[in-house]
């Protein structure tokens, strides 16, 4: 298995990046609605159709654009919209629908293992399916793990921001809150500075390497990554 042009890396990437923005978003729709807002399924967003949650410029022209410039991959999608005056507990309802998307894709980074692990077993015999198969799913944990990580910033509009000002008492909350119209420029600046991979790169390799850990599969991820 050699190294990965940036067409080949392109196309493995494009199904679990798929899953893991749709997961994500569905999720933050599913738990708002069992916490009293059906906002995400009366506007047709509670689904795992990935159309519905595609942001054209977030999900398509951006990442590939900073990708190939730059070969970090970023962008985002439509976020799900909630009605947080419809939540039973607005603040704390807020927080349990922030985290469900994080959580949506740790579930699907230990899924990922699993289809890898199964990959790696068929490796010695049908390489020319396993291999597509395990690069496929290492991706799903890799894209998984950073959006986990990246998500859970304490960045608004993040939905580590959103936890952020959950837990904050009233005033500082509000406060708080008033920093998410700048969030998207303090993200760029973050990107452009090369501080964003700084501070992700080491909580990912850690949460990658448990998982591989966990599914004892670790050497063969350890051995994937430098060949992106």
């Amino acid at each position: 298995m050699g190294e990965l042009s940036k067409i080949q890396f392109l196309m493995v990437v494009a199904i679990p990046a798929l899953f893991a923005i749709t997961v994500h978003e569905a999720a933050h729709g599913w738990i708002a609605k069992r916490l009293g807002d059906p906002t995400a399924m009366m506007m047709g967003r509670l689904t795992l159709n990935p159309i519905k949650h595609i942001d054209p410029i977030g999900t398509i022209l951006v990442p590939i654009a900073t990708f190939w410039l730059s070969g970090f991959l970023f962008g985002w999608a439509k976020p799900v919209p909630v009605t947080w005056e419809n939540l039973r507990r607005p603040k704390r309802d807020m927080a349990l629908v922030a985290v469900a998307g994080p959580s949506a894709n740790l579930l699907m980074a230990i899924g990922w293992a699993i289809v890898m692990k199964i990959g790696l077993l068929f490796l010695p015999g049908s390489g020319y399916v396993a291999i597509p198969l395990v690069y496929i799913s290492f991706m799903g944990i890799l894209i998984n793990c950073v959006l986990m990580i990246f998500n859970l910033l304490p960045l608004p509009p993040l939905d580590g921001g959103r936890i952020m000002i959950s837990l904050l008492p009233g005033p500082l909350s509000w406060k708080y809150s008033q920093l998410e119209p700048y969030g998207l420029y303090i993200l760029l600046f973050l990107i452009i500075t090369g501080v964003l991979v700084w501070v992700l790169i080491p909580p990912v390799l850690t949460l990658i390497t448990m998982i591989g850990v966990l599914f004892g599969i670790n050497p063969q991820i350890m051995a994937l990554m430098p060949m992106l």
